[in-house]
């Protein structure tokens, strides 16, 4: 996540708040409010493109042996952000073992869900498929905290997001497709 020089600035201010509690001006808190919803909307964005990544390594799989490669490229992908690998995922590498790429995944995705398995039982928490979402900033010294609480009212049934105004990007977009590495040029011995 990359921020903006304004967007430093606030951050910034906030800190410096946080370390020496002072009232703030609304202007202030209005900073910090939508620096917050920005930070908000980025894990949103970061959600939404882990459930569509998650969902392509799912196409791939359903379609092997067809799309080895690109099955064994996305797993690659979805471990290394942190996916656990579930019995499909196991079930279609043993199928493929045979190759050497797919037998070591095959080990490491072992070594990975049986931990996972282990820490389950053991009654910690694994990570998540998906971000645990983010409490509001409310406590800004003079800010929004210092509002009286309202009661809660019951829990409304969840609306579609409103679309922004801004499209979402295409996977295209946001991950360009890999380049193969070109080997060194072999150097030739005079002689």
């Amino acid at each position: 996540m990359a921020f903006s020089a304004d967007e430093l600035r606030v951050l910034r201010r906030a800190l410096a708040i946080a370390l020496h509690p002072a009232p703030l001006p609304d202007e202030d808190v209005q900073d910090c409010l939508r620096l917050a919803g920005a930070v908000d909307e980025a894990v949103g964005e970061a959600g939404r493109l882990r459930a569509f990544l998650l969902a392509d390594l799912v196409r791939y799989r359903n379609a092997l042996p067809g799309s080895l490669s690109g099955y064994l490229e996305r797993l690659q992908d979805a471990l290394a952000a942190g996916y656990d690998p579930r019995p499909e995922d196991l079930a279609a590498l043993r199928a493929l073992r045979g190759g050497p790429v797919a037998a070591a995944l095959l080990e490491r995705c072992q070594v990975l869900a049986e931990r996972s398995v282990r820490a389950r039982l053991a009654g910690r928490a694994v990570p998540a498929t998906a971000p645990a979402p983010r409490s509001r900033l409310l406590a800004l010294p003079g800010g929004r905290a210092a509002e009286p609480e309202k009661p809660k009212a019951p829990a409304a049934p969840a609306r579609p997001a409103v679309p922004s105004d801004r499209p979402a990007p295409k996977p295209s977009e946001v991950f360009p497709p890999r380049r193969r590495p070109v080997p060194p040029p072999q150097q030739r011995a005079a002689g």
